[in-house]
């Protein structure tokens, strides 16, 4: 039975006084959500996540990753790949750090490694109408980027579907606004940058009445981390993400 040492992976670390503009330029060039952050004899202290680095927008900022430190989901290497799993669920995160039994971190099992072999592994029942987030927050192709750079640093939400004339265009994510450089400036200065310059399209759907399973296998075929949801007349009424499908599956 694979554990959690199979999946491990070396996952880049800061310290206390370590700027935040450093995770920036990691998490924009990685395929990392988040960064551990480590004390003395490299023990695990908590996470950054990529929504606390969106925060600081100046490049040159001074500003250290102490008071974004947040508490990261831990395992040990023998962990099973299904506790690692609920340790990632509980903790809504994106990873989990793998530590010995003195706390010092191994290594890291990311969410987007384990969610192909957890949802391999198991019959999933159910539609995604019984998992999905109904009712979630939008945005227009035509919404300052301003806007919607403050949504996802106050909500904490990873993404928000781009929806013209009731239907679903595009999805504009965290990571989207990381890479796209020059949107510190215009988040800075309120400009007029729109979500349709930055939104990744095209996107991929789900209805109400398919199953979760078909939903996962998606997730997985294309490296996504969330769907929206639309009904017959493509509007949307839902999204779901890796997180729900867990917790379908811990059900």
């Amino acid at each position: 039975m694979k554990v959690a040492s199979n999946l491990m992976v070396e996952i880049p670390t800061l310290r206390y006084d370590d700027h935040v503009t450093k995770a920036r330029s990691v998490l924009r060039d990685d395929v990392f959500r988040e960064l551990y952050v480590v004390g003395e004899k490299n023990r695990l202290m908590g996470y950054l996540d990529i929504s606390d680095v969106l925060r600081v927008m100046d490049t040159k900022s001074n500003v250290t990753v102490k008071g974004f430190v947040r508490e990261a989901a831990r395992v040990t290497p023998g962990t099973s790949l299904a506790d690692v799993g609920l340790a990632i669920l509980n903790a809504r995160t994106n990873s989990a750090g793998i530590v010995d039994e003195d706390g010092v971190l191994q290594g890291g099992v990311l969410f987007s490694e384990l969610f192909p072999v957890l949802v391999s592994r198991h019959d999933i029942r159910g539609k995604v109408k019984d998992a999905m987030s109904r009712e979630p927050v939008t945005c227009a192709p035509e919404d300052p980027i301003h806007r919607i750079y403050s949504l996802i640093v106050s909500s904490g939400f990873i993404a928000f579907p781009v929806v013209q004339k009731k239907e679903t265009i595009g999805i504009i994510s965290r990571r989207d606004l990381l890479r796209a450089g020059n949107i510190r400036i215009s988040v800075k200065n309120q400009a007029d940058t729109t979500v349709d310059r930055v939104m990744t399209t095209p996107v991929i759907t789900v209805t109400p009445d398919d199953t979760i399973a078909m939903a996962s296998r998606l997730m997985v075929d294309h490296d996504i981390s969330i769907l929206p949801v639309v009904d017959e007349k493509k509007r949307l009424v839902g999204v779901i993400d890796r997180h729900d499908v867990l917790s379908s599956l811990a059900r």
